[in-house]
């Protein structure tokens, strides 16, 4: 199984390409459909025509939900970028094409949507604007295929080139080490506390003995898009029912894991690249925001070795949480300025 994250600017019809891929409204919540508008992460899956399946995780593309968007491309394995035909280019494609860049994304493909609302010129003057801006980065290369959720117009192309991005990514890797960043907490009625994530690193099996958000549980039962397994590997999209916790005590961002394999740390040192387009330096001076995984955590940074760091330029640092977290050599994460609410870069946990 791949997860795939959609990305791309608000109303440029992220969601409902993926209820015509799988027949699923990722859009949750009421609100979300009485206002067409993404707020929080949306779920779906649907099984391609060679037999693989693939996880979507819908993304809100509006600029005041960022965090939530944040939250849900942590632990994807490739993205599914949406811009609409009608309107090209904009400033939250932008944006969500760096924060790709910085979590270390390297697989993807353009669903150039509405294609049934602009004839073949204004569309083809379209393709070749995206490509402009998709130079230099992971997606220089990738395909742009136009599609209309309204028609079905490109829909089995869209279909053929997620085969393909499944074909193209690699695999999660089993190290015997996994670890679950949160996303999802709920009680579910008759089963307790019930949580979802994007299974990485190992392997989970319903009686094992772990921690989640530092509370020792057990897991009750193991799913993945409704049926029930024994156990699963990494890669999934998993849901836990965990017994020895209330639902209340755990949160988005919080981490399951295997107590015995993990040392929580609140201090890491970190490879950080600064954003080109920033309009300041980035120094010590500031109030910050990582995101880690599935949450976001105040840290205090500290540059080493200079005083700071130049757009575009890039340098180590020494950032500080408030709450312990189980990290690893390689780990990503972006960086934000609270205060000017904006993304500042993003980098390796060293």
């Amino acid at each position: 199984m791949r997860v795939v994250a959609t990305a791309g600017h608000v109303d440029h019809g992220k969601s409902s390409l993926v209820q015509a891929l799988t027949g699923t409204n990722p859009d949750r919540f009421e609100e979300e459909r009485r206002r067409g508008l993404t707020i929080d992460l949306g779920f779906a899956h649907t099984l391609l025509g060679n037999g693989e399946g693939v996880s979507f995780i819908d993304v809100p593309g509006h600029v005041r939900f960022l965090r939530n968007m944040l939250a849900g491309v942590g632990g994807v394995d490739a993205c599914m970028f949406v811009v609409a035909a009608t309107e090209g280019w904009k400033p939250q494609s932008e944006e969500h094409l760096r924060i790709l860049e910085l979590v270390g994304l390297q697989h993807g493909f353009v669903a150039l949507t509405k294609a049934d609302l602009v004839d073949d010129e204004w569309r083809e003057l379209q393709e070749m604007d995206v490509r402009d801006h998709l130079a230099g980065t992971f997606l220089a290369e990738a395909p742009i295929v136009a599609v209309s959720a309204t028609t079905g117009e490109g829909i089995d192309a869209v279909r053929a080139a997620l085969a393909t991005l499944v074909a193209t990514t690699p695999a999660a890797i089993d190290r015997g080490r996994p670890r679950l960043w949160i996303d999802r907490v709920f009680a579910a009625k008759g089963s307790g506390t019930v949580i979802t994530g994007t299974l990485t690193g190992g392997t989970v099996r319903a009686d094992d003995q772990l921690h989640a958000g530092g509370h020792p549980v057990r897991v009750r039962s193991v799913q993945s898009h409704g049926d029930r397994h024994d156990s699963i590997g990494p890669g999934n999209r998993v849901a836990l029912n965990l017994v020895g916790v209330d639902h209340t005590d755990l949160h988005r961002g919080d981490a399951v894991v295997t107590p015995a394999q993990w040392r929580p740390t609140r201090r890491f040192d970190a490879g950080l690249t600064v954003l080109a387009s920033l309009a300041h330096v980035v120094s010590r001076r500031g109030a910050y925001a990582a995101y880690i995984g599935s949450g976001e955590f105040p840290v205090k940074l500290r540059v080493l070795g200079s005083e700071s760091i130049r757009p575009g330029g890039a340098g180590l640092v020494r950032l500080h949480l408030a709450t312990e977290l189980p990290l690893m050599p390689g780990d990503r994460f972006v960086l934000r300025e609270s205060g000017r609410d904006e993304t500042v870069g993003g980098g390796v946990v060293l």
